[in-house]
């Protein structure tokens, strides 16, 4: 059931233009139509080492371009999954306990643990609705697939996520951005574009995660491959440098979109920098 999440209403929302504030790995500040809202949070130090679990540990090879105490009020977080790398030591002792946080089951049985009151758990197709007086987001889990053998059940259930921005009295949608999570190719993302069409932004994890010898996520070919697949106006690609277990960076992606086929323009970010954008109708 959709019960929404009601924040505090303030100022209505501005929806002629957002933007995407690249941390590092997974980790984003997406701020538009009034709202702040921070992804798969890890703020480790270069140098740091993560546990991954099953003995398995990866280091930190990229400064984050920032900390929690530098970010600004968070609405709420998106988090695809509860790993080591992408909600790390760090978040958990630093973040406000009370902040939503939109992920699967078995990320908020984790944070509970961790003492985090506000978690919503999201099966796929699932949504959870975010409102602030007329604007609200909603946040709708998409399908992922992050455990191939011989690495299966060893690794954290995970989800894309989908945020449907809307503002004003009638709640008309204005922005579509599309996250893909840690997932590898599989035959249920063709269900995106037919489910929901019409994505303006995608944020693609690349990287070629590799453990035990066996990848886990996309590699840079693989994330174009998803770009084409699900269809956005633009693409983001983020999670491709970070950690020691990365096989796959940031050129394979640049390689592979110079003769891909979709029409999808890629936008290249580095840390620390920004990517602007804007609803269809103020372009």
């Amino acid at each position: 059931m959709n019960t929404p999440l009601r924040l505090p209403a303030s100022e209505p929302g501005d929806f002629s233009e957002g933007s995407v504030y690249f941390i590092g790995n997974a980790t984003t500040l997406i701020r538009y139509g009034g709202f702040t809202i921070l992804t798969d949070p890890t703020f480790l130090h270069r140098g740091e080492h993560v546990h991954l679990g099953h003995g398995m540990y990866a280091r930190r090879e990229v400064e984050p371009a920032c900390q929690i105490a530098d970010l600004p009020p968070l609405d709420l977080i998106v988090l695809s999954h509860h790993h080591g790398d992408h909600f790390d030591d760090v978040a958990a002792e630093q973040l406000d306990k009370s902040v939503p946080i939109i992920t699967t089951e078995h990320a908020v049985g984790l944070l509970s643990e961790q003492g985090f009151t506000g978690g919503r758990a999201l099966d796929t197709w699932q949504s959870r609705t975010v409102t602030k007086g007329d604007d609200e987001v909603s946040i709708t889990a998409m399908p992922a697939k992050h455990d191939p053998d011989p690495v299966a059940g060893m690794l954290p259930p995970t989800m894309g996520s989908l945020l449907d921005f809307s503002g004003g009295k009638d709640r008309y949608r204005v922005f579509r951005l599309y996250i893909s999570g840690d997932t590898l190719l599989h035959d249920r993302l063709h269900d995106i574009p037919r489910r929901h069409p019409g994505i303006d932004l995608a944020l693609v994890h690349a990287g070629g995660t590799t453990l035990l010898g066996t990848v886990v996520t996309m590699t840079g070919e693989q994330a174009v491959r998803a770009v084409e697949i699900v269809d956005p106006r633009t693409a983001v690609p983020i999670h491709y440098n970070d950690y020691s277990v990365f096989r796959s960076g940031l050129d394979e992606v640049k390689e592979a979109a110079a003769t891909s086929s979709t029409s999808a323009r890629f936008h290249y970010l580095t840390h620390g920098e920004t990517h602007r954008f804007r609803p269809v109708e103020q372009r």
